[in-house]
């Protein structure tokens, strides 16, 4: 019985019918003020999606809308190739532009270039014309032999006018003595690439703090330092007041004004090297090819005369060789550690200066041959460690006969190393 009346009394009683409900409920939703009642008891306010008929309810007039302010274009670094409006350099240095003045001989052709003649100087800033391998001081079409004479005058002026008069003894050894590592840091690097056009341009610089600049030469140029010492003079308008080992002091000259330098174009990317013609050949001349191969299976076997270090110091190796020639037959040279392109340029140039007969370049060695017909050369060039200058009247090292040479220097003083 008790159950019966709590049912009972949860059922709801409706006052009204369904259908009366719907009515009312049809006409609640469509009177205006249910916005308005809805804002005041709850605090809602309706979403523009149920007011089609007004999309924007507070339109703005085209007076109230501000400009946009216009973006500043980017910023956008000069460019070295934009030349709009400028005239290409012109410098009246008296030799022809290279990229490396040491690891290139003008007499020897290319067979071949690996890229279009583009300028690495830039495309209109300078007034000379790219060959491929240089930038010529006269169009090599209209040049002559000379043309080539009156160039190497104007430049033996030149270095003349610019040296003045020659330094005492103590002056040299002043400059001599500011140069070294415990008195300065400046230094200029020469390396793989030997003198190269943009290193003229770090020697006027660094001429401009001192009369001196310190030179570390390491690699493959050091295998010549003749050439070396040759191309730094006559580029550079130098004079060369000491060296040791692969280290140089190079003077800028007494009448040198830092105002008056000369203009160098600097070149702005490294142009491919031409092609040259092969080292190494099928077989060596003279030889058959069975001959040939065992020539090369036997050089590789020989003992290593020495062992090349990366960016050493390889004065001594062209005196090595012709000393082992004597006894020997085959010389091999260990390269390993080295590049490729390194030890084969140091191939090349062994097989100028001993001479001598390239072999093979497997295995990271070198192998050379010193021919059927080898004569050793007596009274030739050595050029010692350490040299002095103190004798203005002198320029170059000469070997046992102290014979003057046929370049037109004269001859250094030896330093037997017990002074400084």
């Amino acid at each position: 019985m008790f159950v019966f009346i709590s049912r009972t009394s949860r059922q709801k009683s409706y006052p009204f019918s369904l259908s009366s409900f719907t009515t009312t409920t049809t006409t609640t939703s469509t009177t205006p003020t249910s916005s308005s009642t809805l804002h005041s008891k709850y605090s809602f306010k309706p979403p523009l999606s149920l007011h089609p008929q007004n999309p924007n309810p507070n339109p703005k007039t085209p007076t109230d809308i501000k400009p946009q302010k216009k973006r500043k274009p980017p910023y956008r670094p000069p460019s070295s190739l934009d030349r709009s409006g400028q005239k290409p350099v012109r410098s009246n240095l008296p030799f022809d532009f290279r990229f490396s003045y040491t690891e290139s001989s003008p007499a020897v052709r290319p067979i071949g270039l690996r890229e279009p003649k583009y300028s690495p100087f830039g495309p209109g800033r300078l007034n000379r014309v790219w060959t491929g391998v240089c930038a010529p001081v006269k169009d090599p079409k209209l040049g002559s032999i000379e043309d080539n004479k009156k160039l190497e005058e104007k430049r033996k002026e030149m270095r003349e006018r610019i040296q003045g008069t020659l330094l005492t003894s103590a002056e040299r050894k002043l400059l001599v003595d500011r140069c070294q590592r415990n008195r300065t840091k400046r230094q200029i690097n020469l390396g793989r690439d030997g003198l190269t056009h943009n290193m003229l341009n770090d020697i006027h610089n660094h001429w401009k703090h001192a009369e001196a600049v310190r030179i570390k030469c390491m690699g493959v140029p050091t295998v010549d330092m003749k050439n070396v010492c040759s191309q730094l003079e006559d580029k550079t308008f130098g004079k060369i007041i000491q060296r040791h080992g692969g280290l140089l002091v190079l003077y800028r000259g007494r009448s040198y004004n830092p105002k008056k330098r000369p203009v160098i174009p600097l070149m702005l990317w490294k142009p491919q090297e031409p092609i040259y013609p092969r080292l190494i050949k099928t077989t060596i001349d003279g030889l058959s090819i069975e001959e040939t191969k065992e020539m090369r299976k036997r050089g590789l076997g020989v003992p290593a005369l020495t062992k090349l270090a990366k960016n050493g110091y390889y004065g001594s190796l062209v005196p090595m060789v012709r000393d082992a020639f004597l006894t020997d037959e085959l010389v091999r040279i260990d390269c390993k550690g080295l590049e490729k392109g390194d030890y084969k340029k140091i191939g090349c140039k062994l097989r100028d200066m001993v001479p001598c007969v390239l072999v093979t370049f497997d295995k990271e060695q070198i192998v050379i041959w010193r021919g059927e017909d080898y004569n050793p050369s007596e009274g030739g060039y050595f050029l010692t460690e350490k040299e002095s200058f103190d004798n203005p009247e002198n320029d170059l090292v000469i070997g046992a006969g102290h014979e003057s040479l046929d370049d037109g220097h004269s001859q250094y003083d030896i330093d037997s190393g017990d002074g400084d």
